[in-house]
């Protein structure tokens, strides 16, 4: 057996055969894009998250130059990404922020070795009507965690069950803040209507005016934030800010520090790991197909994955959170003009540029208009017209996507995404045995008649575990005069060991009646499972033929009766 060789080759080293001058420009241009669009997210994602905007800010920095330097995707953007918000949210109520801390690291071993061992493609098995569910139900999560600050409530900690939170909402609504709330309502149709408003002056200015061009390319997000806060600075608005309940974001690099470590804490922190690397490698990789989609390319998910566990493995220790590919940055970066994975360097090594120069401006950056860009990003994070196309699928996929959404929002993504699982596999299991047939076979469709006591069936399908109560009824079937059953199984394309004990049962259950079970016509799988299992040793070589020809005269000498020689009362 060859020895196990995990491959990794990061596709930078790829991109860097033929890099010439020209690539690098467009790749800074993009850079530098992505960095503005990341940086007022990254703090929003963090300060929604329960933690200080500069945790966000350092992932986005540190997480997006090693998934783009180490990534197996040419383009994709690495950093802290919405739908950590509730899953980090839950671990800091529960565990505290050094748990945090531990179960990325936890997180990010476990996306190594997912990588390692080449299971970036068992990741895509995940059904799409899961994947949709948790997404649309992490989007209402997001939405909820925000009014909040879009109406400036006076509420001190928002609690992490969805329940908790309607009820504390509930309570303080009357109490929101008018000028929280005026500036959390244009920013929020600020942000929706940027784009569409440039886009009518762009129509009907000239093409060459280089203002107009300017402000176009700027994203909504930038100016709402830059709109904000200079809405709050020369007006003294009374409203809550990154300065006022943090402190502003520090002028420096981010510090290396250990988390404090307990192993008595381990078996606690596993679940809540497996569930960031679970969502990160389901993040990742959906983002990087969405990206091949775009450019069409191909990502090696392997590599990803590896890029996305070391990325979470180093980023905690300088304070980070967990990371991930982020679709809307990864987007941005491909419309930029990106050729290459220096693009997300560059991004990565402008931010550290705004940290270290420009981190004073952010003491006055509001958190209403913060809230309305992550409600924003929760509107564009959720597919709410697969609501309205899932009437036109089966049950079972609307099953699928209702109990995914609503266990997310009143559980736990966790707990969604098992309980999805499993429902996903118990329909797969009850369609395949829906499929999985055995039937009689018409005499006429025989070469030869049936000698009496002698019967022959069809078997169609999979015998598996989910269907051999249909080979087991003919193990219940008592008839004396029943000596010979054929299985003609040249439609059966799948036996796994449920199936082969049935087989057995059924084999001994006509040898106690001194009779005979024959296969013929069995496909490759079937075969080897029957042999490795010892089965066609124990049923004899002369009970396995090729065809049914053959399988009617090996009836005939078991039953000593010629094909032609039928009993005219059986």
């Amino acid at each position: 057996m060859a020895a196990f060789r995990p491959r990794f080759r990061p596709r930078l080293l790829d991109e860097l055969r033929d890099y010439d001058a020209g690539r690098f420009a467009r790749d800074l241009s993009a850079g530098v894009t992505v960095a503005i669009v990341a940086l007022p997210l990254a703090m929003a994602f963090a300060i929604a998250s329960g933690v200080k905007p500069e945790n966000g800010i350092f992932t986005a920095i540190i997480a997006g130059f090693l998934v783009s330097a180490l990534g197996g995707s040419r383009v994709q953007i690495g950093g802290p990404a919405g739908a950590f918000i509730v899953i980090i949210y839950g671990i800091l109520e529960k565990y505290g922020l050094a748990n945090l801390l531990i179960s990325t690291v936890f997180a990010g071993l476990m996306l190594l070795a997912m990588g390692m061992f080449r299971l970036g493609s068992v990741i895509r098995y995940i059904p799409v009507p899961i994947v949709i569910g948790f997404t649309n139900g992490i989007a209402i999560l997001i939405a909820l965690s925000q009014l909040k600050d879009f109406f400036g409530l006076p509420i001190q900690k928002m609690p992490g069950d969805f329940f908790a939170q309607v009820e504390v909402i509930a309570q303080h609504a009357s109490q929101f803040s008018m000028p929280a709330l005026a500036l959390g309502v244009i920013s929020l149709l600020t942000v929706f209507g940027w784009p569409r408003i440039m886009l009518l002056v762009d129509q009907r200015t000239e093409a060459t005016n280089r203002i107009v061009r300017v402000l176009t390319a700027l994203p909504a997000t930038v100016i709402v934030l830059v709109v904000g806060t200079l809405t709050v600075s020369l007006m003294s608005l009374p409203v809550e800010t990154i300065g006022t309940r943090f402190g502003g974001v520090p002028q420096a690099l981010p510090a290396f520090a250990i988390p404090e470590f307990r192993w008595e804490l381990v078996k606690q922190l596993f679940p809540p790991a497996l569930t960031i690397a679970l969502l990160g490698a389901i993040e990742s990789l959906l983002c990087a197909r969405v990206a091949d989609d775009i450019i069409g390319d191909r990502h090696d998910p392997n590599q990803e994955l590896m890029a996305q566990g070391i990325a979470n493995i180093v980023t905690p220790f300088f304070g980070g959170l967990p990371a991930t590919g982020t679709i809307a940055r990864t987007v941005t970066n491909i419309r930029s003009g990106a050729t290459s994975p220096v693009a997300g360097i560059l991004h990565a090594l402008v931010l550290l540029i705004i940290v270290l120069v420009a981190a004073p401006l952010a003491r006055d950056i509001p958190l209403a208009s913060l809230a309305a860009i992550l409600l924003f990003v929760a509107w564009h994070m959720g597919e709410w017209h697969e609501f309205r196309r899932m009437m036109h699928f089966p049950l079972p996929y609307r099953v699928l996507i209702l109990a995914t959404f609503t266990l997310t929002v009143v559980l736990d993504l966790s707990v969604a995404v098992e309980v999805g699982l499993v429902l996903a596999c118990a329909f797969f299991i009850i369609r395949i045995s829906g499929l999985t047939r055995i039937e009689p076979i018409l005499p006429g469709t025989l070469p030869s008649a049936l000698p009496f006591g002698v019967t022959a069936y069809s078997v169609y399908g999979s015998l598996f575990f989910g269907a051999v109560d249909k080979l087991e009824a003919l193990t219940d079937i008592d008839s004396v005069e029943r000596r010979v059953v054929i299985l003609e199984m040249h439609k059966l394309i799948n036996v796994d060991v449920t199936g082969l004990h049935a087989l057995e049962a059924l084999h001994a259950s006509l040898q106690r009646n001194g009779g005979e079970l024959i296969l013929c016509d069995a496909n490759s799988q079937p075969l080897a499972m029957m042999s490795r299992g010892g089965f066609l040793a124990r049923l004899g070589p002369a009970n396995c033929v090729s065809d049914m020809a053959a399988a009617l005269a090996r009836a005939a000498q078991v039953t000593g009766l010629s094909p032609g020689e039928l009993a005219s009362a059986g």
